[in-house]
């Protein structure tokens, strides 16, 4: 990329038709709708946008179509991870040769494979292609979990331009930030993770958020890079107030409260995809309570049924 990402990368839903097939026309409002709020980048296909439970030929048509959609203002990026070395080469061929700005990739779910063998994964798929890449250690996800030395050897790799740490060890992130390596240091916006505050305050460049689905302008202003005491301080105002946002849509797991909350709020988003549902009663009108209070419903024009509604 030609240069360092900042700011809010926002891990978008996948929209679905009430056929449960995959909505194009609402994930070019939703890009629309991040572009004009202050959205740096967006992830598609992330663990937020329902990945595991999309067709291959579902991935294709999503790069494919979605690519289409792109600005420079805005670069997409694609999660791009197989179930091993060999099929993630190809997700990530493909998607440079459809448009993609960029791809995502977490260590292989299920396998559970050692350090070493993960560092020689991310190091392989970097050497097969020169699209722009991004690590995202989530252990919770794919039990897999990178020490910053393997971290720091595999960011000497010219093609990965972007990390995002969802583990809750704050010292991993100062380690990587004092290794200055040439990527952007991010972190998940979970406060059950309390990354946030010390990735922001030690010189991290953004947070790779799913909050953001909802309330994009600001996470873009916690995710802005602190180069003065007026960046800190609108972290922390804004931070401490959207505390109750953040933990609601990490009440369930991902994307389960956010999506919920979304298609209440009449964003275009769908159902959530089997296994899964939706968020019903008093769970789901906690969000929407929430919303409310925070005035965002005014902010970005929702269109909300009544609370009591939401509730029954």
């Amino acid at each position: 990329m030609s240069k360092q990402l900042t700011g809010s990368f926002v891990a978008l839903i996948t929209p679905f038709n009430k056929d449960g097939t995959v909505d194009f026309a609402a994930f070019r409002t939703l890009l629309e709708f991040h572009r004009a709020h202050g959205t740096a980048a967006v992830l598609i296909m992330g663990s937020t946008g329902e990945t595991s439970m999309l067709s291959p030929e579902e991935k294709k048509a999503i790069i494919v179509e979605t690519a289409k959609m792109k600005t420079p203002r805005m670069p997409i990026f694609f999660g791009c991870t197989g179930n091993n070395t060999e099929s993630t080469i190809a997700n990530v061929r493909f998607a440079r040769d459809n448009g993609a700005d960029g791809a995502i990739l977490a260590a292989p779910a299920y396998i559970c494979a050692p350090e070493d063998d993960i560092e020689r994964f991310f190091l392989e798929v970097a050497d097969a292609t020169d699209l722009p890449l991004g690590i995202y250690n989530n252990p919770p996800r794919v039990k897999s979990d990178l020490h910053w030395e393997h971290l720091l050897r595999i960011f000497k790799h010219p093609n990965y331009v972007v990390h995002k740490e969802s583990t809750a060890r704050v010292g991993q992130v100062a380690q990587v930030l004092a290794g200055r390596p040439s990527v952007a240091v991010m972190c998940c916006d979970s406060p059950n993770l309390g990354l946030v505050v010390p990735t922001m305050s030690l010189g991290g460049h953004g947070t790779a958020n799913m909050t953001g689905n909802v309330a994009p302008a600001e996470l873009a202003t916690i995710s802005t890079p602190w180069a003065s005491y007026a960046e800190a301080e609108n972290f922390k105002t804004e931070y401490l107030r959207l505390l109750p946002l953040l933990h609601f849509t990490y009440s369930a797991i991902n994307p389960v409260a956010v999506k919920s909350l979304m298609k209440a709020l009449g964003l275009p988003a769908g159902d959530l995809r089997k296994p899964l549902s939706n968020l019903e009663g008093e769970a789901l009108a906690k969000g929407v309570r929430i919303v409310q209070e925070f005035g965002l419903d005014k902010k970005y024009g929702y269109k909300l049924r009544p609370v009591a509604a939401v509730a029954a």
